[in-house]
């Protein structure tokens, strides 16, 4: 045998040929999966670069403010809870979508955009309450500092609006599902999107909600 038949025929052993089966790589990874944790990645990078000005502000400003009260507190706890809640749903329409039961995923996904809209819906409350209350971007009825309401409105606001861009992008996935556009992967992608967001909310609620209570 020749040495391009040697090559040859290694060439297709390596590629599965003859019998012969390769091992699936520990690296591998679907493509839509690895662009969401990029996009994860970068977007976890835009939220630290906002929480970071944030405290670096509150910490040089001479005089603060404790501007929320119990029933801000309150609010607040109940958008944690309705965030929380719909991870559940999130993660109990992914298995579902794994076992191939399409009614269940449908289930959950419809489940987890009614949370998602709920917590806008509480949250927009309490953009009304603020503003009416005399809150802007930089200006702070209570006498604290100016800054705080366009840290509050700026950070909330960001979060808020990933919210919404993951209902809308769940109702997309869950009608390409039911389409058979869509397979199992997709809704798990978009289960990681939207536990990403739920764990930006961590971050979030203590440090713009429970550290400016009074």
């Amino acid at each position: 045998m020749s040495q391009s038949e040697l090559i040859i025929a290694a060439e297709q052993a390596v590629a599965g040929h003859h019998g012969v089966e390769m091992e699936a790589s520990p690296y591998g990874i679907d493509k839509k999966k690895l662009g969401m944790w990029i996009f994860i990645v970068s977007d976890a990078c835009t939220f630290g670069a906002f929480l970071f000005a944030y405290g670096y502000m509150r910490i040089g400003a001479p005089v603060w403010g404790t501007p929320f009260g119990i029933s801000s507190i309150i609010n607040g706890m109940a958008m944690t809870a309705v965030l929380l809640s719909s991870s559940l749903t999130m993660l109990a329409a992914v298995r579902a979508s794994q076992s191939d039961d399409k009614s269940s995923a449908n289930r959950w996904l419809g489940a987890t955009m009614l949370l998602g809209a709920i917590f806008a819906a509480l949250h927009l409350r309490e953009w009304f309450n603020l503003i009416g209350g005399g809150w802007r971007l930089f200006v702070n009825p209570t006498g604290g500092a100016a800054q705080f309401g366009a840290c509050f409105f700026s950070i909330t606001g960001l979060h808020m609006t990933h919210v919404v861009s993951g209902v809308i992008a769940l109702g997309f996935v869950m009608r390409g599902y039911n389409q058979d556009r869509y397979d199992q992967s997709h809704v798990e992608t978009a289960g990681l999107y939207w536990h990403f967001v739920d764990l930006v909310w961590m971050f979030v609620f203590p440090l713009m909600y429970l550290m400016n209570a009074h």
